[in-house]
């Protein structure tokens, strides 16, 4: 399947059912940290769960629409990195990311992250990215302000996370935005 190496310790590949024990594992032992910011981690989150996820990213990719990525260091799943969705029509998409609490500040996020903006600008020929945060969330809002996305606005409770509306923060690149930056 879909896979792509980052460097001798990390690589991105498309998440299979085969993955569903590592991928259940990896939200287990990181459940609190991932539910912060997570709204799709619910409490009492099953092994079914998890394997219903896989069914509808397979679903997701089959058709085109989007797909998630399983990132990969030294052997073991780190974390997960998407496109929530792909428009057509409008030639978007939005980038997704999350890691296990024990594979947070080794830049894996950050060199993921350019894989996918690549093979959408490049290969999807998409025009527009957008990474959207929860407000508060200072370490996910990191990636896009390190890799020179826009800040271009907030959305007030755009978000329901356990209960609670919460404001994103909506970064947005450009295709020609990220070529320019990387021809500098």
């Amino acid at each position: 399947m879909f896979s792509y190496k980052i460097d001798e310790e990390t690589h991105l590949s498309l998440i299979e059912s085969r993955h569903a024990g590592e991928l259940h594992d990896l939200i287990q032992n990181s459940l609190e940290h991932i539910k912060e910011w997570s709204a799709w981690l619910k409490d009492g989150h099953s092994i079914e769960d998890t394997n219903d996820f896989i069914n509808r990213n397979l679903q997701q990719f089959a058709a085109n629409e989007g797909f998630g990525m399983a990132i990969w260091h030294k052997g073991e799943m780190a974390g997960q990195i998407e496109y929530n969705y792909l428009d057509r029509e409008n030639l978007k998409t939005e980038v997704g990311y999350w890691l296990g609490k024990s594979f947070q500040g080794k830049g894996l996020i950050s060199k993921s992250c350019p894989v996918l903006i690549n093979y959408a600008f490049d290969v999807l020929n998409l025009k527009r990215i957008e990474i959207r945060c929860g407000v508060e969330n200072v370490k996910s809002r990191r990636i896009p302000e390190k890799l020179g996305f826009k800040e271009e606005g907030v959305a007030r409770q755009s978000g329901l996370l356990h209960g609670r509306y919460i404001d994103h923060v909506i970064y947005g690149m450009l295709a020609e935005e990220w070529r320019n930056r990387n021809a500098a």
